[in-house]
């Protein structure tokens, strides 16, 4: 399959002076530089009737073409996997991933994902990168994510998430009694001896979480978590270094499973989450065409009520 992309246009003169692939990505924002630079690379986009290079200094006045028959990626293949849709338009898809559902494929994961589950729902996403994708979420947190329809939408996002102007909200159910809300600002990088892991440490990317107490649960407490970065395991990595980790995290939280005090019948509750108990409920962001802010919401899985309604018992 193939779509084809065609444009023609003439340079005006105030772009004397700048480069060819600079001024492209200007006069057509829907696509970015580095995907005008491989069209000019492969010869399809021409200044004059002549192939020319990305850094080709303009004078004004140039006739800049293009045609192109873009090939969709086919990389990978898509996949009859049911989404839960939480809103859509021309431009955006916002999907509630329930946990346990890979997001992109990988090592040991090669299908069943939500890309190859994007690629079936909306064959045209197999023309952008991720299909789309421009944020992710674990395997195991369950909740709303957003998907970019075309590109201008994509680039649109992506720059929104860069300049932390989306907000992105959770719930995070963890061991222990926090005093109140707060700010965790401690950098985030590779664990120096577990490669698989994330940890705080001094080399690591500035990572800010804002944190709020939704309820106390006798011994464990139900955040609102509030992401101002968007680091690899951000949120467990964060909590965790907090002496406060997530319940049910296998990764972060192994070495404190329980709250003092929990009674056997808790403990088993507990102990039987298969999943870190983190759901992305909460997500806003402007609107890449319409320019106006969409706030949307999702309700927690039951798995996840029900672990709170057993820890509210006797309480």
């Amino acid at each position: 399959m193939t779509k084809i992309v065609t444009f023609s246009e003439r340079i005006l003169g105030i772009y004397s002076g700048s480069r060819l692939d600079y001024v492209v990505a200007q006069i057509f924002p829907e696509h970015s530089r580095n995907h005008i630079k491989n069209w000019i690379l492969l010869g399809a986009l021409t200044m004059d009737g002549k192939s020319v290079k990305p850094s080709t200094i303009l004078k004004g006045g140039e006739l800049i073409e293009l045609y192109i028959e873009e090939q969709e990626n086919k990389s990978n293949e898509p996949e009859d996997i049911p989404l839960s849709i939480v809103w859509e338009d021309e431009s955006i898809l916002v999907i509630d991933k329930p946990y346990g559902l890979v997001v992109h494929p990988g090592a040991g994961n090669k299908k069943g994902t939500v890309l190859n589950a994007l690629l079936n729902y909306e064959k045209d996403l197999g023309y952008l990168p991720r299909a789309g994708i421009v944020h992710r979420l674990d395997k195991d947190t369950s909740g709303i994510m957003m998907v970019a329809k075309t590109e201008v939408a994509y680039l649109n996002l992506v720059n929104q998430l860069k300049e932390r102007t989306v907000r992105r909200k959770y719930l995070a159910l963890v061991v222990g009694s926090p005093i109140s809300g707060g700010i965790i600002d401690e950098p985030i990088g590779r664990h120096p001896v577990n490669r698989t892991k994330q940890s705080v440490i001094d080399s690591g990317k500035r990572a800010i979480t804002e944190y709020k107490i939704k309820s106390r649960l006798g011994g464990y407490t139900l955040l609102s978590v509030l992401l101002k970065t968007g680091r690899t395991h951000q949120i467990r990595v964060h909590l965790s270094f907090k002496k406060f980790p997530i319940v049910g995290d296998k990764v972060y939280g192994i070495k404190k499973r329980f709250a003092p005090g929990t009674s056997e019948e808790k403990k088993r509750f507990v102990g039987e989450f298969s999943r870190q108990a983190l759901h992305a409920q909460a997500l806003s962001f402007i609107h890449p065409i319409k320019d106006k802010e969409i706030s949307l919401s999702t309700e927690l899985p039951n798995d996840f009520k029900n672990l709170i309604k057993n820890l509210e018992k006797d309480l």
